[in-house]
């Protein structure tokens, strides 16, 4: 849906310039921004890569394991139904844990798995499913990779400066998150 509104606007903006008289700056305008695009993922792929790099380093070094075994528990208590499929247990564990160290580009796949492995189960898993989504776009995050990444990518001379006020920022928004559902669930009963 949001492919064929980008296109009739785009369209609408190619008929409508020379008819305004503004063809020469609406061509400059579009290069220039397919330009700035271009730039914009070129500085910001070594970070991303160097970040992926950095979790796959953590999965074969045994850390990645380690904090999913610290999770675990936690996750039993909020996903009861869920924490009963030991492969919905473990997208969760690995959809948390990229979100704590910021990659959400690698979380989103995780968390595809143990969206679907709820949906599979049902009326039983629709508070879990809920609770998933709540978390995800909550996000605790130690360690923001990807915004330092861009961060760095617009010039900043400290990108990881910003970590206190992160942390208090995900640490508030999953709180809210958390009551707010434990509230609903039990308003929706």
């Amino acid at each position: 849906m949001l492919s064929v509104l980008l296109t009739i606007l785009c369209l609408l903006a190619t008929l409508f310039a020379p008819l305004n008289g503004a063809s020469r700056e609406a061509g400059a305008a579009l290069t220039e921004g397919a330009q700035a695009a271009v730039e914009f993922v070129l500085r910001i792929t070594g970070g991303l890569c160097l970040w992926s790099g950095v979790l796959e380093l953590l999965e074969r070094c045994g850390a990645a394991a380690a904090l999913g075994r610290l999770l675990q528990r936690p996750l039993r208590r909020l996903f009861p139904r869920s924490a009963e499929k030991g492969e919905i247990l473990a997208a969760l564990t690995e959809n948390l844990s990229a979100n704590l160290l910021g990659l959400g580009n690698a979380a989103t796949p995780a968390g595809i798995r143990a969206a679907r492995g709820m949906a599979a189960l049902g009326e039983r898993g629709a508070d879990e499913l809920c609770l998933l989504v709540v978390l995800n776009t909550a996000s605790l995050q130690l360690l923001p990779a990807t915004v330092a990444t861009v961060r760095a990518s617009a010039g900043a001379a400290a990108p990881f400066d910003i970590l206190p006020a992160v942390w208090l920022a995900s640490a508030c928004s999953v709180a809210c998150g958390l009551g707010a559902a434990a509230l609903l669930r039990r308003l929706w009963r």
